[in-house]
């Protein structure tokens, strides 16, 4: 099943970056995610692994993680290494107006094949879109928002 949804966020990508690139982040965003921990020695960047998991109807489904794609406010992207078959992508691209259009693709497959992997996948597809939907919309918030607080923060120097 591919899942791909998308949002315009009034910050720029170096904003949104700091978000989805930050281990500590993503479970104040990540709607569904119940789990997204480091693993190992190297906490971001290619090649780091995190536990994650995600909420999907009565079960929390996921596994290890890897950051396969890493290139500094414009794509991150991981692959599973154990537990559920998944692809994720992050893809920021900044808008000619400003701000930045915010991506999120997943990818996953229930082992096994067959009719019943099929229905699975079925039934697990509208929780998972959803999940994607509100990430993008917590995303949003959360970016646009601490753009807001920086800036007032300016302002108030400024008159100091």
């Amino acid at each position: 099943m591919r899942i791909a949804e998308k949002i315009d966020v009034a910050a720029g990508p170096e904003l949104v970056w700091e978000q989805v690139s930050d281990p500590a982040r993503v479970l104040h965003f990540f709607a569904g995610v119940t789990r997204w921990e480091v693993e190992g020695e190297r906490r971001t960047g290619l090649g780091a692994r995190y536990r994650m998991l995600l909420r999907v109807r009565s079960a929390e489904v996921g596994g290890l993680i890897e950051i396969v794609e890493f290139a500094p406010e414009r794509d991150l992207a991981w692959t599973s290494v154990t537990g559920v078959d998944q692809h994720g992508r992050w893809r920021l691209r900044p808008l000619p107006q400003g701000g930045t259009r915010v991506e999120l693709r997943l990818q996953y497959g229930v082992a096994g094949g067959g009719i019943w992997s099929w229905l699975a996948e079925q039934i697990a597809g509208p929780t998972v879109r959803g999940h994607a939907r509100r990430t993008l919309g917590q995303l949003k918030r959360t970016v646009e928002h601490e753009q807001m607080r920086a800036a007032a923060a300016e302002r108030r120097a400024a008159r100091a």
